[in-house]
């Protein structure tokens, strides 16, 4: 399975932003087409919501590939 690491800026990120900017998603648009098909969990849980808010430490999973979020270092 497909794992990297995002460094969050901030105290979170919407999730259809994230697949965008994780490279799973070409675009916000497309992330929205994909969390609307059920292709995503966020910490195994299925999740509907295109601008759920997703924080530091939680994982998300679509398509085979997972995104581990992690807090700046800054």
């Amino acid at each position: 399975m497909d794992t990297l690491e995002f460094e969050l800026r901030g105290e979170h990120v919407a999730l259809c932003d994230l697949l965008k900017l994780s490279g799973i998603a070409d675009s916000s648009g497309q992330g929205k087409h994909m969390i609307a098909n059920g292709d995503v969990t966020v910490d195994d849980q299925p999740e509907s919501r295109k601008t759920a808010k997703i924080r530091a430490n939680q994982t998300v999973r679509c398509l085979g590939r997972t995104v581990r979020v992690v807090s700046s270092q800054a």
